[in-house]
């Protein structure tokens, strides 16, 4: 891996003070201040999403051949999606995750949580160290996924696996062999994907109803489903961690919490600020263009620093620290901006203010034995454990 290759699979977070806000790197211009940031994901014209989810190490022919074998086709959908086609989708995704269905949920999901939190707290009682993201992150976000979107519990078991490898195959440094391993298990689960959408109720029934009436085909309709079973679950998982770990981390936090001192939902916004799940998008630009004084040509990848522009010191008091509330806290770029906005943003909030809630008294009186590590990803930070004791 070159240097400007290490620079970009390095989840860096946060600019200095001298940060330029647009820098090349290698063949990528990156972009990390706050209102340049802001400026590219609110022209679309000029910077297209088309490439935000191209392969990161492009597919070899082996890889192709395996994907191609399962019938795996990924037409622009959501997030990759600058046709006229974009508006509609967004918008029937949009009701399935509705701020009042999402709202629905919370008190079915802070009976799951209380549950855990008690078998949680033996545990701990007892000496025995618990890995909090096996126990609490890993699964919840896609059990209220799969109540929102109306998937079946035999589905709900395989997405996991198949959402981590998608991360990897799209967003990660690979070897070939490393590829076509991937390339398995996502081809398997876009085929079985496949099978699911022609014939499924609620949301996909409706997707399904709306391509074939508008002259588009299922790969629309599984492309949507296959965008949506990644990032509507995997990165609250990943957020859920990333917030325990940086509670546990300050234990006043928790404290402050659960004596009413601060809220729970500047937490988390504070949260999303400082840890969010993902640190870097993409976008291509479709014509030369001058951007905070930088020079960039027509067809130039741009990545945005999602993290660092939380950290701007411009638009937040106090950048690195932890203040829940505090000045442009709630500026950040966690679920990104503009026709592209992340249509599970409320979801996410919801699922984080009850598990924060619920945890809070546990998180303050743990320490941690075991951290997450972070493999190598342009875009997501994928932490894998988080093992604490009393």
């Amino acid at each position: 891996m070159t240097v400007a290759e290490s620079s970009l699979f390095s989840n860096w977070i946060g600019p200095g003070p001298s940060d330029p806000g647009v820098t090349r790197v290698g063949d990528q211009w990156l972009v990390t201040r706050h209102a340049l940031v802001r400026q590219v994901l609110a022209d679309p014209a000029s910077f297209a999403p088309d490439n935000a989810l191209d392969a990161v190490t492009p597919l070899s022919v082996p890889a192709l051949r395996i994907l191609v074998r399962y019938g795996f086709r990924l037409p622009p959908t959501l997030a990759n999606n600058g046709t006229p086609s974009h508006p509609a989708l967004r918008g029937i995704v949009a009701d399935a995750l509705h701020p009042h269905r999402v709202a629905a949920q919370r008190d079915w999901l802070t009976g799951v949580v209380r549950r855990r939190v008690v078998t949680i707290t033996a545990s701990l009682r007892a000496g025995d160290p618990v890995d909090l993201d096996a126990a609490v992150s890993r699964d919840l976000p896609l059990a209220v996924l799969g109540r929102l979107v109306d998937l079946p519990s035999d589905e709900v078991a395989v997405v996991k696996r198949f959402s981590a490898a998608a991360l990897e195959l799209f967003w990660a440094p690979l070897t070939p062999q490393r590829q076509q391993e991937l390339a398995t298990v996502v081809g398997q689960y876009y085929a079985r994907l496949r099978r699911f959408a022609e014939t499924a109720s609620g949301l996909v029934s409706t997707l399904r109803e709306y391509a074939l009436s508008n002259g588009l085909s299922m790969d629309e309709v599984v492309g949507v489903l296959f965008f949506l079973l990644v990032a509507g679950q995997e990165t609250t998982s990943q957020f859920l961690t990333l917030l325990m770990r940086r509670l546990i981390a300050e234990p006043e936090l928790p404290a402050a919490l659960s004596a009413g001192r601060v809220s729970v939902e500047d937490v988390v916004e504070e949260g999303l600020r400082l840890e969010p799940p993902i640190v870097t998008w993409r976008r291509v630009t479709t014509r030369d263009v001058v951007l905070g004084g930088v020079p960039i040509p027509a067809g130039a990848s741009v990545l945005l620093g999602l993290a660092r522009a939380g950290r701007d010191e411009t638009v937040v008091a106090e950048p690195h620290r932890f203040i829940p509330g505090q000045r442009g806290s709630r500026r950040h770029l966690a679920f990104g901006a503009g026709a592209h906005r992340c249509l599970g943003a409320q979801l996410a909030r919801m699922e984080a203010t009850v598990v924060i809630s619920e945890l809070a008294p546990v998180l303050r009186r743990c320490r941690v034995i075991a951290e997450p590590t972070f493999p190598p990803n342009l875009s997501f930070r994928m932490p894998d454990r988080l093992v604490v004791t009393w």
